[in-house]
């Protein structure tokens, strides 16, 4: 896997703070925040309690600095803002966060990271450094924050809501450590660094699926891992989405609040459903429920419907693959599935059969009242309760022939029947079967591995 290597200076907004400057670097597995420092680079410094730094007030624009706080406040006075090309900054040895210790008729003193400084009145008097023989002293970059990508997440919205910072946006570890609002110049700049990090996420998350499916049987591997925004069914203090993660494996959806880590992680899901027995849909534009893109909805068994959104186009098509890479697995092995039900008030079976189509049985006897092939099923109806009217043409005849049967689970046996025809069709599909083979040997899709060209291949389910 080709992971992303880049490094950037950019604003950080770090809670209420004033943005600052920060280098970002992205490696293979973490993104590293780093702020200037000035540090002893030789020697081992002594340092003295207080230093004097000789700055001569200019005529326009003082110092160059700004402060904020106060008794009123009830919080110390410190530097708020150094501007760029005057006294201040050009010193290099001032910094914002330096906090005012005591005033004094026209010398005010403050604390300066590790030392103090004394500012006259128009004058800012240094003594010097700490001395010792050898001391060299550099501004340099010192890391601040470290993010491990590791089952990391990044997001250009606000937290809870549909609102898209324009050219930023965050990175969340794993264990809830932020790197803080990330401030990019221009949207194409702020695009390729998410489309890196994404990237890497997703490399990491496929390394990291390929050990852990070495634990797991055939039949219980995992196909996909990942972060999503639920949306909420019920938008309770303006909060619209909630982080989810959610994983294919096996025959199951399962939907967590965090990563699983541990065998015993797995049987704590939020949620999990059979993933032939859930429709998916990718939402176009007609069909979104508010300013997100990249979003799409899942109906369970029960016919509860649930939104999801993703930050990229790409981890969409990613999502989307998976999905149908797993249902295709799934059906490949099941080959067949059987639902209780009722025609004409006698308890019958249904059979859905990925090699002769539709059976259906007498519950008690077993004898088989009728069969169709998938390719006689020339439409269906339901009344969004229980009953499916099934519409099949007869081979012989070429006449339409009515079946109504009656569920108790209406959803998941919809769901079933689309399942097995989009396999139908899936088998049909030289592009598809091919990814399936690679599938076989690689688990789980990358974001690397998916277009997002308009060649891109995708099932198309017809119902």
């Amino acid at each position: 896997v080709d992971f992303q290597i880049k490094t950037g200076i950019y604003l950080l907004q770090d809670g209420n703070e004033e943005p600052f400057n920060i280098r970002l670097h992205l490696a293979k597995d973490i993104l590293t925040i780093q702020e200037q420092d000035v540090i002893c680079v030789s020697g081992e410094p002594f340092y003295s309690s207080e230093r004097t730094v000789t700055i001569r007030r200019q005529t326009i624009g003082g110092f160059g600095l700004s402060i904020k706080g106060g008794a009123e406040h009830k919080i110390p006075v410190v530097i708020s803002k150094i501007s760029k090309e005057q006294k201040a900054e050009l010193s290099g040895l001032l910094f914002i966060g330096d906090g005012i210790l005591q005033v004094r008729l026209s010398t005010v003193i403050l604390r300066c990271q590790s030392l103090s400084v004394i500012i006259l009145q128009d004058t800012l008097s240094c003594s010097s450094w700490p001395t010792s023989a050898g001391l060299r002293w550099e501004k340099r970059w010192v890391d601040l924050r470290l993010i491990p990508l590791l089952h990391a997440r990044l997001s250009q919205y606000i937290p809870g809501s549909d609102i898209c910072r324009q050219n930023a946006f965050q990175v969340i570890a794993v264990d809830g450590v932020c790197s803080g609002v990330i401030q990019c110049p221009i949207g194409e700049e702020c695009m390729d660094w998410l489309q890196a990090i994404a990237s890497n996420i997703s490399a990491l998350t496929k390394h990291n699926v390929k050990k852990i499916n070495r634990n797991f049987p055939v039949n219980q591997q995992i196909i996909y891992m990942g972060w999503v925004d639920e949306r909420e069914q019920d938008l309770v203090q303006d909060r619209m989405y909630t982080p989810k993660f959610l994983a294919l494996r096996g025959s199951s959806l399962f939907k967590f609040s965090a990563p699983p880590v541990t065998t015993w992680d797995w049987t704590r899901a939020e949620q999990s459903f059979t993933v032939y027995e859930i429709m998916c849909k990718i939402l176009k534009d007609g069909d979104l429920l508010d300013k997100r893109r990249q979003c799409f909805s899942l109906q369970t068994d029960t016919g509860e419907d649930m939104v999801f959104s993703v930050e990229l186009e790409s981890e969409l098509l990613l999502w989307e693959k998976a999905f149908q890479m797993a249902t295709f697995f799934e059906v490949e092995r099941i080959q067949c599935k059987t639902y209780a039900c009722i025609m004409e008030s006698h308890l019958m079976g249904l059979t859905i059969d990925f090699s002769m189509g539709f059976v259906c049985f007498d519950a008690a006897s077993k004898a088989v009242l009728w069969r169709y092939k998938f390719s006689q099923l020339k439409g269906s109806s339901d009344d969004g309760k229980s009953k499916i009217k099934f519409l099949f043409q007869n081979q012989d005849t070429k006449l339409i022939e009515a079946k109504e049967l009656e569920f108790s689970n209406l959803f998941a046996v919809l769901h079933c029947i689309h399942a097995f025809f989009a396999a139908k069709v899936a088998c049909l599909d030289p592009v598809f079967v091919g990814s399936q083979n690679t599938a076989a040997s690689t688990a789980v899709p990358t974001l690397s591995s998916v277009s997002t060209g308009p060649q891109a291949s995708k099932l198309k389910y017809s119902s």
